[in-house]
């Protein structure tokens, strides 16, 4: 079985080097960037640092509501300003790191730590 043509089936996987300007909360769980794109954030609660995963999410604002989370309030900021380094500063004056960006299949991937 030739193998030669595999490169053209695998998913896409596209490193992204531009990252939104600005991420505010506009419901639990769901963060909006300056092009009204919506960000579905989940906590990966590593023991040793705070890491959280954001999703490109096509949401209605319908639903907004009912992705309702209860560590939003306390440990996620209501606003992520981007920096230059590939860092946000978030409303607490914390810095998060990004991790890696991606696109895979059209969909963006941020994983964001806590420093």
């Amino acid at each position: 079985m030739d193998h030669g043509g595999v490169m053209a089936e695998l998913p896409s996987k596209v490193h992204i080097t531009s990252h939104p300007t600005f991420l505010r909360i506009c419901g639990p769980s769901v963060y909006q960037d300056e092009k009204k794109k919506m960000w579905l954030h989940h906590v990966m609660d590593t023991e040793v640092v705070l890491q959280v995963r954001l999703r490109q999410e096509d949401i209605p604002s319908g639903h907004i509501a009912l992705t309702t989370s209860p560590e939003t309030s306390n440990t996620m900021p209501f606003l992520w300003t981007l920096h230059p380094g590939d860092q946000y500063l978030d409303c607490m004056c914390r810095i998060w790191h990004i991790m890696h960006h991606i696109k895979e299949e059209g969909v963006e991937e941020m994983i964001l730590e806590l420093m």
